[in-house]
């Protein structure tokens, strides 16, 4: 008996436009997501969105220069931050 082991989705570059968060997957999916989901990120710079990390194997993306941290679960599930959540 075979077992079918999933592969976790991974992030594997990121874009930041005035209006979207833009994620590419391992899969070669393109998730775009709202950014004012992300007040921080929202805010930010250009410059300060395009210093990204990826964190892990892209199971996360920081910005180290606003201190902001999104996880691929997380955009997949659609879930905004708590920082959004609250100010709804």
């Amino acid at each position: 008996m075979s077992f079918l082991t999933a592969k976790p989705i991974l992030a594997s570059a990121v874009e930041c436009t005035d209006d979207e968060l833009i994620v590419t997957l391992s899969d070669g999916r393109r998730l775009a997501v709202p950014i004012v989901w992300f007040p921080r990120l929202a805010k930010a710079s250009p410059q300060e969105r395009a210093e990204y990390e990826l964190l892990g194997q892209g199971e996360g993306i920081h910005w180290p220069k606003i201190d902001e941290d999104i996880s691929v679960v997380g955009l997949l599930e659609g879930r905004p931050s708590v920082e959004f959540q609250r100010r709804s």
